[in-house]
C-alpha cells in the first residue's frame, strides 16, 4: 500500500517550478537527468527523500501507453513528463534535501532484472495529457 500522497497535475506543476528555480550545483546534478536514466551508481540517493507519487490506484491496473509526440522516445531529453501516461504513472516524486531539485523515479522490470528510473522534473515539458 503506497502512503504517499498523489500529486495532482497544479501539485506536479509547482514542484517542477520549484525544481526549474534551482541553481545551485549539487552532487544529484553530476549527471544529466534531463530523460530517463538507469539511476547512475554515482547519485546520492541517500539525499532524496519522498514527496508524493503519479500512481493512483494499482499500480498493476495502470496504462502501459507512452505520450510521445513529435518523434520523441522514451529516452529523450525533451520528451514530454505526462502524468497519466507511463512511466510517469509508475512514478514517484523525489526531493534532494540538499538543493530542492525534484525527480522522478520508477523500477522498470523485465523477466530477469529490476532497473531503477530516474529523470529530473521540468515545468517545460510537462503536459496535462489526458488518456484517450
Amino acid at each position: 500500500m503506497n502512503d504517499l500522497p498523489y500529486l495532482n497535475f497544479q501539485l506536479l506543476e509547482r514542484l517542477a517550478l520549484q525544481s526549474d528555480a534551482v541553481q545551485t550545483l549539487c552532487d544529484c546534478t553530476k549527471t544529466s537527468l534531463a530523460g530517463w536514466a538507469s539511476l547512475p551508481v554515482s547519485f546520492p540517493e541517500g539525499q532524496l527523500q519522498r514527496v508524493g507519487t503519479l500512481i493512483q490506484g494499482n499500480v498493476d491496473e495502470a496504462t502501459f501507453a507512452e505520450f510521445l509526440p513529435n518523434g520523441t522516445g522514451y529516452w529523450s531529453d525533451n520528451a514530454p513528463i505526462a502524468p497519466f501516461y507511463f512511466p510517469y504513472n509508475r512514478s514517484d516524486v523525489w526531493e534532494c534535501t540538499a538543493c530542492r531539485r525534484i525527480f522522478l523515479r520508477y523500477t522498470e522490470g523485465g523477466g530477469y532484472f529490476v532497473d531503477q528510473r530516474i529523470r529530473v522534473l521540468t515545468q517545460s515539458l510537462l503536459v496535462d495529457a489526458a488518456l484517450p
